[in-house]
């Protein structure tokens, strides 16, 4: 029930105390409920992220901590922050003397309405995880159960959430209800001893017993046996047949079901009282005594062996799924995972932590899947720790997942990486973070097969993608929040309280980390976002919605994304492609060109006006052949191989301007705009029949002929060159050999006016 303020009694030294609680703000609710025990909980219960206000009584007050601040006024008020804690906060009651005197446990909700559920199936889906890389290490028949008590609390209760996932599991509960009405039976054979008169059928046996078995009743006269026989009988014993679930499969169900309940009453002895994890032993042991206190298991016996082979077990419903919950639950005590201290040490239940590491494994499932990664990769997320096999994966530690992968037309290196940090000390070209150090959730880094990850960030062929997880979003409009008023972005900015801190953290991640191509929310809803920078699946922005549900996850949504950028790899001629060769060959130089004169602006037909990759032809020309070139737009140069022809290159074919100049004459304003592409093959007689004057060398055949117009940009128009200053002019007879220049080096040599 939802109350605006909360009275909490607390029984302290036989004294009546009450401890108030106030909402600060509208929507932060106090709730007492009624099904807390059941649930490990405390019954009095707050929000994660609200500020509440409390008075207790006069004389005492509560232990100041991070959460718990007292006023300056009065020690027995001021103010309890949860902040993201999320679970039973203990908080010790102090008496006048500022010695404990008691304590008071509150609950603090998450603010997802569904975390309960929520966190359980998050960590019954990686208990399952970690034993199937447990099984990768060890056959399940070489495993046996044992646990060291005497271990570390954390990783003793880590041990004990992880069967505990199990066991609370619906699928678990469902197999035993099934095995518990329908339980696997066999016919047992055994003898009675039984009145011969009701006997229908005689075997050897019986028909032996009627001359040797003692109780004698003599026969009538009238008899048929009476001839043959004096005495029969009065009982016999006979074989009598009869349905038993005492079965080697029965047995094994409850010996498992024992064997979780030893373990669960083992830990509990070794905690404390009044402590949130010994009423979570003790409800799970409650929970195994109802099953094992059916009249089914009363008659099954203890077994001698387990049949681990028998196709009951291996096949038949609710059978199986004990088996499969057995061996979990023998390979789970095993298990260490250090990084479960984030999520559950102590009374502590941190489901946004959780949520991320559930992300890991089902982000590494999509990617295994998506470009076909071994399973061997994923052996090394498992490793061999003094206290057992230890689970790598912890919040803030690197753990990369590696592989290759082989399409028809490309291989490709694929880097699935948690918690990979992008220094932001290193320099260009190296890797990483423009400016400060940013550490993403998740990353998908894919680059050539061929090359170390360090050639190809150097080279500009690595992409990254990146991935966060956000468990407390609620909605998309949360993250991009399109009605927003900007005004009231301000204002909540001050306030602390930005909605859309989570995009903009990915704009981040795709400015700010070289080479990233896309980063990506990933929050448990029900709307995906993919925002694609141009037409092309990267570089892109967005949100995917993954949920915690063993139906329909979400996860198909960011499957279909990922296949999306395996089509986008295996095109050769993608955007991206043209984009990271640019970068590669723009910024490879560190050094860049200086020029400051007046250009014409790159817009409209300019648009494509880059000085360093804008060339010039130096040509010579005759005097008297000036008219006809002006006349008819054209400017020939000699095509072969002897001296004074073209040699026709890259630069020389591309060029976008040709500066005339004629013999003596080492400064010239005779600029010229080339109207195609490129030049034209002209032959002697195609000139002679266009009025080319007739000094044409019989011996020249070919000509190369470009196709011109006087430039017209105002830039350009009264400017003169000094070609001689040229790195490529050549003096005396050479000066009229033709050559290129980029209109950066034209411009170094222009004359000052």
């Amino acid at each position: 029930m939802a109350e605006k303020h909360l009275n909490i009694p607390i029984n302290i030294k036989h004294k009546n105390v009450v401890l108030t609680l106030y909402g600060e703000n509208s929507g932060e609710t106090l709730i007492e409920i009624n099904d807390a025990e059941e649930n490990g909980e405390a019954p009095f219960q707050i929000k994660e992220g609200c500020y509440y206000e409390y008075k207790i009584t006069n004389g005492f007050s509560l232990r100041p901590s991070e959460i718990v601040s007292q006023s300056k006024v009065n020690d027995s008020s001021g103010r309890i922050s949860p902040n993201i804690y999320v679970g039973t906060l203990s908080i010790d009651v102090l008496d006048a003397e500022k010695l404990k005197c008691g304590e008071i446990k509150l609950e603090v909700q998450s603010v997802k309405t569904s975390y309960r559920q929520d966190y359980r199936h998050m960590l019954e889906e990686i208990t399952e995880k970690c034993t199937e890389l447990l099984l990768q290490h060890s056959a399940p028949v070489s495993q046996y159960f044992e646990v060291d008590f005497n271990a570390d609390a954390n990783t003793l209760y880590q041990r004990f959430a992880f069967i505990k996932s199990i066991l609370e599991s619906v699928e678990f509960n469902d197999s035993v209800h099934k095995i518990i009405s329908a339980p696997v039976t066999r016919w047992k054979e055994s003898e009675i001893i039984k009145d011969i008169r009701s006997v229908k059928r005689f075997n050897n046996s019986a028909i032996r017993q009627l001359t040797s078995a003692g109780n004698r009743v003599e026969l009538p006269n009238q008899h048929p046996l009476k001839n043959r026989l004096q005495s029969v009988p009065s009982k016999i014993k006979v074989s009598n047949k009869t349905e038993t679930v005492d079965t080697p499969e029965n047995r094994f169900v409850k010996h498992a079901l024992v064997s979780f309940q030893s373990f669960c009453i083992d830990f509990k002895t070794k905690l404390n009282d009044n402590n949130r994890i010994k009423n979570e032993a003790g409800l799970l042991i409650d929970r195994l005594e109802q099953f094992l206190s059916h009249s089914v298991f009363k008659e099954i016996s203890n077994p001698t062996t387990l049949p681990l082979n028998s196709p009951i077990l291996q096949r038949k419903e609710g059978y199986r799924e004990i088996l499969r919950v057995w061996l979990m639950f023998d390979l789970a005590a095993k298990m260490v995972w250090h990084g479960g201290d984030d999520v559950y040490s102590g009374n502590k239940r941190d489901v946004a932590v959780l949520y991320e590491y559930w992300l890991f494994f089902k982000l590494l499932d999509i990617i295994k899947e998506v470009f076909k990664i071994d399973s061997l990769a994923t052996e090394k997320l498992i490793e061999q720790t003094r206290d057992g096999l230890g689970l790598k994966l912890k919040q803030g530690k690197f753990l990369p997942v590696e592989g290759v992968y082989i399409s028809d037309t490309r291989k490709l290196r694929i880097e699935f990486s948690y918690n990979k940090t992008f220094s932001g000390d290193k320099p260009y070209p190296d890797g990483g973070s423009w400016t400060r150090n940013l550490r993403p959730d998740y990353t998908l880094s894919i680059w050539p097969y061929g090359i170390e990850q360090e050639q190809a960030e150097h080279e500009e062929l690595i992409v990254h993608i990146h991935f966060d997880a956000k468990y407390k979003i609620e909605n998309l409009q949360t993250i991009f929040g399109k009605d927003e008023n900007l005004d009231d972005e301000k204002e909540e900015q001050k306030k602390g309280t930005y909605k859309r801190a989570d995009i903009l953290k990915m704009h981040t991640y795709r400015d700010a980390i070289r080479r990233t191509a896309g980063a990506y929310v990933l929050y448990p809803g029900s709307e995906k976002s993919q925002k694609q920078g141009f037409h092309e699946v990267l570089p892109g922005l967005g949100a995917f919605a993954i949920s915690p549900s063993k139906s329909n996850n979400g996860s198909e949504a960011l499957k279909k994304f990922l296949n999306e950028v395996v089509e986008h790899f295996m095109n050769r001629a993608s955007q991206r492609e043209k984009i990271s060769l640019k970068t590669y060959e723009i910024y490879k130089e560190k050094k860049s060109s200086n020029l400051n004169e007046n250009l014409p602006e790159p817009f409209g037909l300019n648009r494509n006006l880059i000085p360093d990759e804008t060339f010039v032809l130096i040509a010579y020309y005759r005097k008297e052949n000036w008219s006809w070139i002006v006349k008819n737009g054209l400017f020939n140069t000699r095509a072969g191989s002897r001296r004074g022809s073209l040699r026709l290159g890259p630069s020389e074919a591309g060029a976008k301007y040709i500066l005339l100049h004629t013999i003596g004459e080492t400064k010239t304003g005779q600029l010229f705009k080339v109207r195609d592409t490129g030049p034209r093959i002209f032959s002697r007689k195609t000139l002679e029949r266009i009025d080319y004057p007739k000094d044409i060398r019989k011996q020249n055949q070919y000509y190369l002929v470009y196709k011109i117009e006087k430039t017209n940009n105002d830039e350009f128009i009264g400017c003169k060159w000094d070609i001689s200053q040229l790195k490529g002019y050549k003096k005396g007879r050479g000066s009229a050999l033709p050559f290129a220049v980029s209109l950066t080096e034209l411009m170094q040599v222009k004359e000052k006016k």
